[in-house]
């Protein structure tokens, strides 16, 4: 992206002027402290826990009349005394996030646009899918006699924001249905 003169004279003073005050001794963490304090003035505090991993890293949730103003990791936690890893950090603007999916899409094979559909709908069409795939696909026994009653034309990928409680049911019914191709990226 090209950088216009005049943007270029306006970040160059910005940068001067913000690098002047701190090189006089000038710190802004009193101003930042101060505005975290007033954006949770009026707020309930909530404990909570991380739901992304096992550890359990405690957190603090502030609500202002029943909504999220912010969340952060609770310093009387004894697993990680108030700091949070990239995912706890991220609960807030994973719950806030105004690009979040909040409907069901769907896109019809061939079709080049999208088009919002009943969650019911979704949920049958995915089952039919996923029953139709495994009876197709599903293997009781290989030639010489062992038995494997699996399918390999289905693979599960769990993602970094499942909870565990999500990541334990989808083990129990991929590894019901047979599906043996089965990862979860929530390693960090």
């Amino acid at each position: 992206m090209p950088l216009s003169r005049r943007q270029f004279f306006k970040s160059a003073g910005a940068g001067t002027a913000y690098g002047s005050l701190v090189g006089l001794g000038a710190s802004l963490t009193p101003a930042a402290a101060q505005a975290q304090q007033l954006r949770i003035a009026r707020a309930s505090t909530t404990p909570s826990i991380c739901p992304y991993c096992s550890v359990g890293c405690a957190t603090l949730i502030h609500t202002v009349k029943g909504e999220i103003v912010n969340i952060e990791g609770d310093p009387r936690s004894p697993v990680s005394e108030g700091t949070l890893c990239p995912k706890g950090a991220a609960i807030y603007q994973l719950h806030k996030n105004p690009n979040r999916a909040t409907r069901v899409l769907h896109r019809a094979p061939g079709a080049a646009a999208w088009r919002e559909v009943d969650a019911e709908w979704a949920l049958d069409r995915v089952a039919a899918l996923v029953k139709k795939t495994r009876d197709q696909t599903y293997v009781e026994q290989l030639a010489d006699g062992t038995v494997v009653n699996h399918t390999t034309a289905i693979f599960s990928l769990g993602g970094a924001i499942l909870d565990n409680e999500w990541n334990h049911l989808q083990q129990k019914l991929m590894r019901g249905l047979g599906v043996v191709a089965i990862e979860n990226q929530a390693r960090i």
